[in-house]
């Protein structure tokens, strides 16, 4: 987010020899399969272990943990900590926010899978800012064997621009991603785009644009509050405008920003909870519109690659403060 730094498959029967390798890329193919019919055809995705009110139908969030928040820690001790938090999903993050983009190439694809099947995780989502919307390629295809579901990345372009030109800059992008976005859903990925600062997609005019040129499901938007205003009705109303075109939505707020050293207590502002920013309307939007995205609470440290505390316990205490924060508040909107 940061610019300056830039399943279940059919047994095989005794009598066929089917080799332990095929076996893994059979589950793995298997798996992205059955992402990819949820996330295209607009349906709620419900994991095997759904909650109480997921299964009931009432509105409920879906976490997803954004590695970065442990810095440089080791992939196996945050798998540990995914469920501990809440969050049914990772969200692997490259160098130089974290490293365990960089970890899953040192252990390999299939010690990931195990690792993730171990803890009972998903890998809900790959970040990278650092590769941009057209260098993807690769990843969309490792994305693809992984059933990861979404690859978020920021948008390129002229920034500055209001009105026609923005409109026209916009659709001018969306028509220049139209390849990437083919192979995307080949591969039953999502590309989902933040609204960063200093972007072409950087404000409500330009997400309602790109929600406008959305040609395919599989182009999303990552809604960042933290880069939009910090008023809680006009960002409820940017979610109904936006609709089913979220695909990752961060609970994160802008507080005292994350661009210098500050007090921890200041950096904290950041989550859910601490700072100044009402959640109410911004929930009561996401249930109006039936989010069934993820959502991934969310702070930067500064600098960047530093955890948000110092051991990874603290760090999850602070994603369930923030957690219990926000279920407070759906709770009052039943």
């Amino acid at each position: 987010m940061d610019r300056e730094e830039t399943m279940h498959h059919q047994p095989v029967s005794r009598q066929t020899h089917v080799p332990a390798g095929w076996q893994r890329r059979h589950f793995l193919k298997t798996g992205v399969q059955a992402l990819s019919a949820a996330w295209l055809t607009g349906h709620r995705l419900i994991p095997a272990d759904a909650s109480p009110a997921q299964a009931t139908g009432r509105f409920s969030l879906r976490y997803l943990l954004a590695s970065c928040l442990y810095g440089y820690a080791s992939l196996e001790e945050i798998l540990r900590e995914v469920r501990k938090a809440g969050a049914e999903a990772i969200d692997l993050w490259p160098k130089v926010h974290g490293n365990q983009r960089e970890q899953l190439d040192t252990l390999g694809l299939e010690r990931f899978q195990e690792l993730l099947t171990e803890h009972g995780v998903r890998l809900g989502a790959i970040s990278r800012y650092d590769l941009g919307p057209f260098r993807l390629a690769d990843e969309i295809r490792l994305a693809g064997r992984l059933g990861c579901p979404v690859i978020v990345t920021g948008a390129a372009g002229p920034v500055g621009l209001k009105n026609a030109e923005l409109r026209q800059a916009v659709r001018d992008f969306v028509e220049k991603l139209k390849p990437t976005l083919a192979l995307a859903e080949e591969s039953g990925v999502i590309i989902a785009i933040e609204n960063h600062g200093s972007s072409l997609i950087e404000s409500p005019d330009a997400m309602r644009w790109l929600a406008e040129s959305w040609p395919t499901r599989t182009l999303s938007l990552a809604f960042a509050p933290y880069h939009l205003p910090q008023d809680a009705n006009l960002l409820a109303r940017l979610i109904r405008d936006l609709g089913e075109k979220i695909a990752v939505f961060y609970m994160w707020q802008h507080g005292k920003g994350c661009m210098k050293p500050m007090p921890l207590e200041d950096e904290l502002l950041q989550l859910p909870g601490r700072g100044p920013l009402d959640f109410r309307p911004i929930l009561s939007a996401l249930k109006d519109i039936h989010y069934s995205g993820y959502s991934s609470i969310f702070m930067h440290a500064y600098p960047r690659g530093r955890p948000i505390r110092d051991t990874p316990a603290l760090v999850t205490a602070h994603i369930l403060e923030a957690r219990e924060y926000l279920e407070r508040c759906l709770t009052e909107l039943a």
